[in-house]
């Protein structure tokens, strides 16, 4: 991709690196830091990044590929595809042209065979080079469902544009930035499209396996999932269990030192499982970027033409420079994983992630309300004594055989409404679970329960 002008280019950006650690300026560094990405824009956009990213999307997306399914021959060419997309960006590759393959066994006994596309981008500094930052995003889709349309049976293919191409598309954006900008990296940077997803994120576990030693060798691992939206509604948000304060220095440090249009928030509450989970397994720090889950996530609807390539572009270019800053770090979150993603629980899955939503004796949460919250909540005496009234917000699990458990208060307003709505939702009848490709899978509720008292009480 790069002519002999992109060679002048990062020659003379070395020179300016080298001119900006001698002089020890924070000015200069600010200065030279804004140069050398003048200097890469000028060939590395050239082509213009959103058109870049677009192009991706829409091939991954295109009705030949028939939905990526893992084991597929569409995701075989979506591994070559993304194969060639990091070899032209200057990336070593370290999979095979048609990926890494391995073999999984599904929920229905059968042998899958499926493939990770891995390649790096390798540190200079001697002493930190053996550390790596590991960026990944999804490979595969849903593939494709048939439905009878007027008699005739219609094959309909899962494009998973905004699901798992706008993150597939961004970790090819992000690894030609960072190859452009090497000269920056003292870690390591593994760029991974993991195959198998959809199969309890069977690429993402056998990558892991390649590691004896991965919890400290991998220092961290990024999680592109879901970047396509970037709205209002939908937001760019940073997600992780690494402490808050070290995440804010590390997004302070990019706003001082980086030239970014678009900033992350901190996200807080359900986060849709992925390739994070068998890292954060084995305690390794995981950073997840998203722009969350959209009405056509899982749909024939989620298409390339929904995506906002602008804000992609922006998300993009953003990751690539909080890449570099956590691989520039003398220590790198020395507090490492304790435990858990604090409130983020990442083994379930939201009721509107799923194609059969869970139900209440065949009905909706509304109905669970008014037949059973609503028949057996009693207002407590002491509450109507003190004029204790509003809305307690609770959550709880539905597992795959359909209990309720987990019961907790998201929203109070008293114990003593907490406890009596807790109370209530505890003792539920089961419920039908949710379903994800015909396969049970546990799913997060949360109602209102209202304590209003009446006039004259």
């Amino acid at each position: 991709m790069f002519d002999n002008r992109d060679e002048s280019r990062a020659t003379l950006a070395r020179l300016l690196f080298i001119f900006a650690r001698l002089t020890n300026l924070v000015l200069m560094k600010r200065i030279v830091s804004l140069l050398v990405l003048a200097l890469i824009s000028a060939g590395l956009y050239a082509q213009d990044l959103e058109y870049i990213l677009k192009k991706d999307v829409e091939y991954l997306c295109n009705d030949r590929l028939q939905g990526r399914k893992a084991g597929s021959d569409g995701e075989r060419q979506a591994a070559m595809y993304i194969h060639g997309r990091l070899t032209n960006a200057g990336v070593t590759m370290l999979s095979g042209k048609d990926g890494d393959k391995f073999s999984v066994v599904n929920e229905k006994g059968d042998t899958v065979s499926s493939r990770n596309v891995i390649g790096i981008i390798e540190g200079y500094d001697p002493r930190l080079r053996e550390e790596y930052i590991v960026v990944g995003a999804r490979l595969d889709h849903l593939g494709t469902s048939k439905m009878t349309s007027n008699g005739r049976v219609v094959t309909q293919v899962y494009p998973g544009a905004d699901a798992s191409a706008s993150g597939a598309a961004a970790l090819c954006a992000v690894a030609e930035i960072l190859a452009g900008e090497r000269i920056f990296l003292r870690r390591s940077i593994i760029f991974v499209a993991f195959g198998a997803s959809e199969e309890e994120f069977a690429g993402s576990r056998y990558f892991l396996t390649g590691f004896s030693d991965a919890p400290a060798k991998i220092k961290m691992m990024l999680n592109l999932d879901m970047l396509g939206r970037g709205n209002g509604s939908n937001p760019f948000r940073i997600f992780s269990p690494v402490k808050k304060s070290d995440v804010q220095s590390t997004m302070a440090y990019i706003l001082e030192n980086e030239s970014v249009t678009t900033v992350p928030t901190i996200g807080s509450g359900t986060i849709n499982p992925s390739d994070y989970i068998p890292f954060h397994q084995q305690k390794i720090p995981a950073v997840i970027f998203s722009t969350g889950i959209s009405k056509e996530y899982r749909t024939i609807r989620d298409v390339p033409a929904l995506i906002d390539y602008c804000n992609l572009a922006a998300e993009s270019i953003y990751i690539a420079a909080f890449v570099k800053s956590v691989a520039q770090k003398d220590l790198l979150f020395p507090s490492r994983v304790a435990s858990g993603f604090d409130d983020i629980e990442p083994d379930y899955y939201a009721p509107s992630d799923c194609d059969v939503r869970p139900k209440f004796f065949h009905n909706s949460e509304a109905y669970f309300l008014e037949a059973w919250v609503y028949k057996y909540l009693k207002y407590p005496d002491a509450a109507v004594d003190k004029g204790i009234q509003g809305i307690v917000n609770v959550s709880f699990i539905i597992e795959t055989d359909g209990r309720v458990t987990n019961v907790k208060v998201e929203k109070s307003v008293h114990k003593l409404l907490d406890d009596e709505a807790v109370k209530v939702v505890s003792v539920s009848p089961k419920w039908s679970p949710g379903e994800i490709s015909k396969k049970k899978v546990r799913t997060k509720v949360v109602i209102p329960v209202e304590f209003r008292l009446t006039r004259g009480r």
